[in-house]
């Protein structure tokens, strides 16, 4: 006679031997490594007996009564709901540019804001990502009812829900400008801490798949909700009188993914010690992670070939808008181009890239990176036109190759952070490593208005731009200076461990 159906419960952290799993009283014991020692070039696990454990209430699979009156689960049950759980986290995080692109074209044209005050207003509003070390150094130490990965993503999607539902609902007009730039800081507060604690659960369970399947995916998910949202963005503000509707709809996939997070219950056998003693293991830890040079070394210089490229993005847009008189719509359908290009990278890097040294793959991306932007030299100069191609075309097809090539770049050192973060520092190591570059994309900013101002690039005069593109590619080529803190790291292929789920 079959058992009745159990809420099927699976390991948050998979670092196991399938061997040393253990199945009772519907719970799936897990016997977990928790450290490493890498002074010979090897990993060696040091198992120790810790528990992670995700009760799926919202799962019943069909159980089979096998010897001793256990049940048998399916290990494709446990990484469908993976997939399941971070690809939809990861698609809602590419699609916000869908409620971003009618908030901009409210505060623009519904509340009259000027460009200056426009471009405050989102630099204002992104403060929040600032803090994802502390939100990432948080969710690692502070256990909330047994778990410390799913808790948080569920209170990232409740505020962000909160704060987009607050805009569909809050009158369109100047006199609620400070309770619509609340909900901007409480929907980013939210995102923020729903990205850390993503990043961590990726992190977490990438150690026991292929080298970047999980960070692949992520991409991919990200590209392909960043591509539905524009195009679908795009569509609705010239089919609706009002940009509500909008805010609310995309309030509704917060919600649905708060119920998921919800119903998948986190539970955490670790060992429960004082709040102060978990921050203070938790930091000196996390210092020690961060200084070693295998970690540090590559951190430092994704940070800088970032940092050292002053952006003249401003200057460009208002170049293609003012002086070229594009229509918004093709500079809008460039980033879906950019998506796409996104996209087809990240497949491409998980099915053949992945294979060639890092190195040797990052010095190639960081070349085409610098001369990409010879394509806003050519646009500037006129020259496209001149060799038949018009200002619209090149701007659809090309105009987005350089910010495409920057955020694929990042993606091999995900790969690699993944793969060398110690057990239970994931949340901290990838919040500090988003952080930085957040950090590295205002000072390039910086640089950019530094440059523009020191050449006279007005929205008068734009005659020095081209000298300023110039520089631009010069120091895009800076980075390859010191890739020799890029890890060889010939094949990752052929060091990846065994599925565990």
């Amino acid at each position: 006679m079959a058992c009745p159906s159990k809420p099927m419960t699976v390991s948050l952290n998979p670092l196991t031997n399938l061997n040393q799993t253990k199945l009772f009283s519907g719970y799936l014991h897990l016997d977990l490594p928790i450290s490493y020692n890498s002074s010979n070039g090897k990993r060696k696990w040091m198992p120790l007996r810790k528990t992670h454990l995700l009760k799926a209430g919202v799962i019943h699979s069909p159980a089979k009564r096998v010897g001793g009156g256990r049940r048998e689960i399916s290990h494709g049950e446990i990484g469908l709901q993976m997939w399941s759980l971070c690809g939809f986290g990861y698609w809602v995080q590419g699609f916000r540019c869908f409620p971003w692109l009618a908030l901009n074209f409210y505060m623009s044209n519904g509340l009259g804001l000027s460009p200056s005050m426009l471009q405050l207003v989102q630099s204002t509003g992104n403060l929040p990502m600032v803090a994802k070390p502390l939100f990432g150094f948080i969710s690692d130490a502070v256990y909330i009812g047994g778990g410390r990965r799913l808790p948080y993503i569920s209170i990232g999607a409740f505020l962000q829900a909160l704060s987009w539902c607050t805009l569909a609902l809050v009158p369109t007009h100047a006199g609620r400008f400070p309770t619509q730039m609340a909900c901007i800081l409480l929907s980013n507060l939210g995102a923020s801490v729903t990205e850390v604690v993503s990043d961590a659960l990726v992190a977490e369970f990438s150690k026991t798949r292929s080298p970047g399947e999980l960070q692949s995916f992520a991409f991919t998910a990200v590209a392909a909700g960043g591509l539905l949202g524009n195009l679908l963005g795009g569509f609705l503000l010239l089919k609706l009188p009002k940009v509500n509707p909008m805010f609310f709809s995309f309030s509704i996939l917060l919600t649905i993914q708060l119920v998921i997070s919800l119903t998948t219950k986190e539970i955490s056998h670790l060992p429960q010690n004082s709040l102060k003693e978990n921050l203070s293991k938790q930091f000196t830890a996390l210092m020690a992670v961060i200084t070693q040079t295998s970690i540090l070394y590559p951190l430092l210089w994704i940070v800088a070939s970032n940092a050292v490229v002053p952006l003249l993005s401003g200057s460009l847009f208002c170049f293609q808008t003012q002086c070229l008189n594009l229509d918004s719509s093709v500079i809008g359908l460039s980033k879906v181009v950019g998506q796409l290009i996104v996209l087809c990278t990240t497949l491409l890097y998980n099915q053949h890239l992945k294979s060639i040294p890092m190195r040797k793959l990052i010095s190639v991306v960081q070349v085409l990176y610098a001369l990409s932007f010879i394509s806003d030299l050519l646009l500037v100069k006129q020259i496209n036109v001149r060799m038949g191609i018009s200002n619209e075309v090149h701007v659809l097809c090309i105009s987005s190759l350089a910010e495409s090539l920057a955020q694929f770049k990042t993606l091999p050192f995900t790969v690699l952070f993944s793969r060398l973060c110690p057990l239970g520092y994931e949340g901290s190591l990838f919040a500090f490593f988003a952080s930085a570059m957040c950090l590295s994309s205002i000072v390039s900013g910086v640089f950019g208005v530094g440059l523009a101002s020191l050449l006279g690039v007005s929205s008068e005069n734009y005659s020095s731009l081209p000298l300023g593109i110039v520089l631009q590619v010069l120091a895009a080529f800076l980075p390859l200076g010191w890739i020799s803190h890029v890890p060889m790291m010939m094949n990752l292929e052929l060091q990846k461990p065994k599925r565990q789920w």
